[in-house]
């Protein structure tokens, strides 16, 4: 998966915020904000890789199909 995916940059970007208000507001410096901005584009690609991950449906290889329960088919 890239890392300069919309979705990736996007939920950087929101990570990204508070730091860069911190860097406005003159609480850190253009070297500390610039060195931290990597860790939300590493940060927002992990989250979405995991999210991703989760998401994916699960699958069954044909042979390892489960058999059907015989208890459940009704017997005229």
């Amino acid at each position: 998966m890239s890392p300069l995916r919309w979705d990736v940059l996007a939920l950087a970007f929101v990570l990204a915020l508070p730091l860069l208000a911190l860097g406005l507001r003159g609480d850190l410096e253009l070297p500390d904000v610039m060195s931290r901005l990597p860790w939300c584009l590493l940060a927002a690609w992990g989250a979405v890789a995991l999210l991703r991950w989760a998401a994916r449906p699960r699958t069954t290889a044909p042979g390892k199909q489960k058999p059907a329960d015989k208890k459940a088919t009704p017997r005229p």
